[in-house]
This record gives C-alpha cells, sequence and structure tokens, in this order.
C-alpha cells in the first residue's frame, strides 16, 4: 500500500478578501488605511505562495510590481511599502487558458484546476493564498478552500461584483477568529463547517 499523508497534514488553502458591508468585492468601492494593510501584509508573509487568476494578476501586479527602475507609483506610500514589498517578493502561481507566460515570480498553472491545486497543497510548507473572485468561485465549487478571510468594511457600494455569485453547493461555515480594526472594519476568519 502507498504511504498517503493524512488530510490534516497537507499545507492550507486560505481565501482572503476585502468586501463592503452589502458584499460588494469591487476594490475601488473601499479606502484600506494603513492598519489593514499591516493586517494583509502579515497574511500574505505567512504564504508560501499566491494564487491568482488572470484578472487578479495583472491588477496586482500593475498595482505593485515595481518599474524597471525599481520605482513605485506615487499613490504608494510609506505605509503601504511593507505590503508591496511583500506581495512583490511572494511566490505567485497563476491559473489562466488565455496567458501564455507570466513572470514577475510567477508561474502558470495548467492543467486540471483540482488535481493542481490538490497537488499544490501536497507539498510541504506553511499554506497557500487565494485572492480574486472568479477563481476562488471555482475553488469554492471544489471544496479546495480550507478557510475564508473577510474584512468587512463599513461601506455600502450599492453595486457588485458580490462573492461567491453562482456557488453550486450552500457552504456552512464555522465562525474561528475575528479582529476589530479602528476604522470599523472587521476581519472574520471562517473554516468550513460540519
Amino acid at each position: 500500500m502507498p504511504d498517503v499523508e493524512p488530510a490534516d497534514a497537507m499545507r492550507p488553502l486560505r481565501y482572503s478578501i476585502n468586501v463592503t458591508l452589502d458584499g460588494c468585492c469591487d476594490h475601488r468601492a473601499m479606502s484600506p488605511d494603513e492598519e489593514t494593510h499591516r493586517h494583509a501584509t502579515e497574511t500574505l508573509a505567512q504564504a508560501d505562495a499566491l494564487l491568482f487568476g488572470r484578472v487578479t494578476y495583472e491588477m496586482m501586479e500593475s498595482a505593485w510590481r515595481p518599474g524597471p527602475t525599481g520605482a513605485r507609483p506615487e499613490w504608494v506610500t510609506d505605509w503601504m511599502l511593507p505590503f508591496a514589498k511583500t506581495i512583490d517578493a511572494a511566490k505567485k502561481y497563476v491559473v489562466s487558458s488565455t496567458l501564455q507566460r507570466v513572470d514577475w515570480n510567477a508561474e502558470l498553472l495548467q492543467g486540471d484546476l483540482g488535481k493542481a491545486v490538490q497537488g499544490l497543497k501536497q507539498q510541504p510548507g506553511n499554506g497557500l493564498y487565494v485572492g480574486g473572485v472568479t477563481l476562488p468561485l471555482a475553488l469554492a465549487d471544489l471544496g479546495l478552500i480550507d478557510e475564508y478571510e473577510l474584512i468587512v468594511h463599513p461601506v455600502l457600494a450599492g453595486h457588485g461584483p458580490t462573492l461567491f455569485a453562482g456557488l453550486r453547493e450552500r457552504r456552512v461555515l464555522s465562525l474561528v477568529g475575528r479582529q476589530e480594526f479602528r476604522s470599523g472594519a472587521v476581519a472574520l476568519r471562517y473554516v468550513p463547517g460540519r
């Protein structure tokens, strides 16, 4: 009989996203501050690698990758630099059927999504983080997300996109952590429930 690692020995796949009180996950609907940026930096620093779909990868790359001279956009403030440096240095996997190649410390994840992500989870390490909207929906449908973190901002956007629109099956989650920020935002951590 082949040696099989128990499921709990696998590195977890965690999903983290900012969302408004009415469920909008358009990053332009919120204004993360220094404290929530610090939280995001600490979260990313715990990841062995990041997992993005094409849209999120291209958005993050255009916002946080330094230019050829190492310069950053003018809007990146001093308190944003730790996040910028952390995401820049992170190993990234990109799921895309349209991109032919990626760089920025990234590689394309090809083939069957479920098998590819399961293979990443079976590698040793502390964990993987996924961001975005479309890819996490597919991963939730496959039952591959081990922890969900929603950073709920005290904003009513009045528009979408919203999280998990089109989820095939209802998922019951259990609250395992909560952190309040001075801005009124609250980070809520959930794991799949029983």
